[in-house]
Parts: C-alpha cells; structure tokens; sequence
C-alpha cells in the first residue's frame, strides 16, 4: 500500500469543477441543463489575441521562455498595471504563470506550515482554504457578511492577526459575492497592518476590471507601505474570456520574486510562449471586446437580481464586481447544497451551494451570470416553479 504525505489527505478542490461535470454528464444522457455554476465568460476570446497566438506559433515560437515570462510582456503588464492602479510595476518583479491558482499555490507553500496562521475571505475561493490545510497552517477565515456589503472589514480582519499570522489573503472584487471593498475600508486595513511588517499580503485582483455601477476598485498596488509585502494576483482569464488559455501574471516584492523564479523552474519551467504572445496582444490591442463584455455583463446582473428577488424565500443585493449573484435563500427552507443540487437534478439549473465557498456560505447559493441573457431568464423561471412547487417539502425532508 502507498503512503502518502498527510498534506493530501487535508487537500480539498473546487466543486464548481464537480457540478459542471455533473451537468454536463445530464447534458449527454439528453437533459435541457442551464449552468449558472461555472465562472466562465460565455465570450469567445476576441479574434486580434487568437490571431496573435496563431501567428506566434507561426514564426516560430515553440520553444522554452524564461522562467518568469516573455520581457516584452511583463513590460506590458507594467505598464498595464501602472495605467490601471497608478503604481510603478518592474518587469523584473512580475512573474507569468498558468492561470491564477498557480499564484496562491506558490504564496501559500511560501508561508504555510504547521504553527502558522493564514488568513483568507469566507465565503471566499476555495482553493485559498484547501492550499493552507494542505501546508499544515491553520486556516484563519475572514467573515465576508452580506450585511457589509460582502465587503471585508477591517477591524474584523485586524482583530484576527495573532503573533503567529504570516499571511493575509484579500479579494476584491470578491468571488463568490461580488462584492467590492471600498477605498475607505482598505485604508482603514492597510494603516492597522503598519505594525505588523512580518505578514505577507496576497491581494487577489483577477476581477479588477470588472466593476458597475461607478463601484473603484482599490487596488493594494496603491500603497507604497505594502509593496515590499505585496503579491498581487491578476491575468487574463476573466477580463479576456481567456479561462482556457491558463495565463495569470503576478507582481513579487523584491525578497520573493527570486523565490517564486526557482518554484516556476521546478514545477513548470516556464508558460507556453504563443499563450504569452496572446496575452502580450491582449494588453496593448483594442480593449473594446473588454466594455462590450462589461455592457452584457451589466445588462445580466440586472436580470439576474430583479429575478431572485422575485423568488419565494430568496433575497439578493446587488453585486457591484465580477459575474456572481450571491442570494440569500434562508427563508426558503432549504439548506444550500441540497437545494442547489436538486435545482440541479431537478429543475435542470446548475449553481454552487455557499458552503462550497466556507463555513459562512450556508443560506446562500452563487449563480454565474456568465451565460446569455435568454438562458438566465429561463433558468429564473425553472428556479421559480421549483420552489412554488417544493414549498414546505425542504422543511419535511429535513433539509
């Protein structure tokens, strides 16, 4: 019999990735399945960065890249991120990854180990939690209420910073909430955090760009007094509808950007080059792909929540960031995750139930409004006759 390290043994996964697969497995046997489960841009990616990949394999580049990235790209991210947040990025301290995950992976190993406090969102990404149990840190959540907003506070995350904290995790614009923390909150944060130079801070930003309504996304890069601790999670996926490319970028303090250079050498060598010439036109093309996808997105929030306030028991704020809808369905009787998986089941509609996302996430499910606007309104309607029909039926299941 093989043994492995215990670290695998506490590994946890996304179930987002385990409903689509359900859904799609309903999908072959003939059933009409509405996925409002996966956060995945419904767009094509636009055609000036396909073509870009397409013409880089072309010429040539098939080989390996530096472990960091292609220079002309990092210095487009520089430059990006520079545009974007005001704040002075060197190529020398931004690292090219395959996609997102790769960078909370490497942060987590970083300062993850038995005896070490790691703090992160709740609800919040999964794989933040599912990193530090792996570590052997302790996880520490950070209550994300609906009652603020879905926004942290930071006098909640202040008061939970123990001797042993050596790592904070934030993220807004939020998944699964959508939350977005306002400028006034993070200055509170960061002031709180001036004493404590010895916790590293991960801001995940890979919804940066995508906000409504006016909401400013405020990003960490903003202030000098974190940079030497700062590790700003970003890239491509969702603001290109480049899920499938698995192409993320991250900003390094000086003293672990080496670190995180011999981790890339050991476990990937390097991201494949056309994806970096993608993502190289991505930055400096036209960015109206980017508004146009925004627009829709705006027009599907807006559907989205008027529908789950018009369901029994059902009760949503408005997001102002990202692609997710975060109700409140206490009143309904339901607990989350047998309603979401027998709106699955039997209403044909896929979503995530909220304690796939933390210990606080229960009264709540998450629906993607990454899907067409005809889908969202029939996938209300189904959500609608489900619970008409199953009033009381949650309560007498003990559910």
């Amino acid at each position: 019999m093989l043994t492995t390290i215990e670290g695998f043994d506490r590994i946890g996964e996304e179930n987002a990735f385990a409903v689509l697969a359900r859904a799609t497995r309903l999908a072959d046997e003939g059933r009409d399945i509405i996925n409002l489960g996966i956060g995945q841009p419904d767009f094509r990616t636009p055609e000036h960065i396909v073509e870009a990949a397409i013409k880089a394999l072309r010429d040539g580049h098939h080989g390996y890249t530096p472990a960091t990235g292609i220079l002309p790209l990092r210095e487009a991210v520089a430059a990006d991120v520079a545009r974007r947040t005001g704040a002075e990025a060197s190529p020398e301290n931004i690292m090219i990854v395959p996609g997102g995950k790769v960078t909370m992976f490497m942060a987590i190993l970083m300062f993850g180990a038995p005896g070490v406090d790691i703090l992160y969102p709740d609800p919040g990404f999964p794989i933040y939690r599912s990193m530090i149990e792996f570590t052997g840190a302790r996880p520490v959540p950070v209550p994300i209420r609906e009652s603020n907003d879905f926004a942290f506070s930071a006098e909640e995350t202040l008061e939970l910073l123990t001797p042993q904290t050596r790592l904070l995790i934030l993220n807004s614009p939020a998944n699964p909430t959508g939350g977005v923390t306002p400028r006034a909150e993070i200055e509170k944060l960061v002031a709180g955090l001036a004493d404590r130079p010895d916790i590293a801070i991960l801001s995940d930003e890979i919804y940066g760009q995508m906000t409504y309504d006016g909401a400013e996304h405020c990003s960490l890069m903003g202030f000098e007094a974190l940079r030497d601790r700062l590790i700003l999670l970003d890239g491509w996926s969702k603001t290109y509808a480049m899920t499938g490319w698995r192409l993320g970028y991250a900003v390094w303090p000086d003293q672990l950007i080496d670190k995180a250079r011999k981790l890339a050498v050991n476990a990937w060598s390097c991201v494949n080059a056309p994806a970096q010439f993608a993502g190289l036109a991505a930055l400096t093309g036209p960015q109206d792909a980017v508004a146009d996808m925004m627009h829709e997105f705006d027009m599907r929030r807006k559907l989205v929540v008027d529908g789950l306030n018009a369901l029994p028991g059902v009760s949503a704020r408005t997001p102002m960031g990202a692609f997710y809808a975060f109700p409140n369905i206490s009143a309904t009787g339901w607990q989350a995750k047998p309603l979401a998986g027998a709106l699955l089941e039997d209403a044909g509609v896929a979503v995530i139930g909220g304690p796939d996302f933390g210990t606080l996430g229960e009264g709540y499910i998450r629906l993607s409004y990454a899907n067409s606007a005809e889908n969202i309104a029939r996938a209300l309607t189904r959500m609608k006759l489900f619970l008409e029909e199953n009033q009381g039926t949650a309560a007498a299941a003990g559910r």
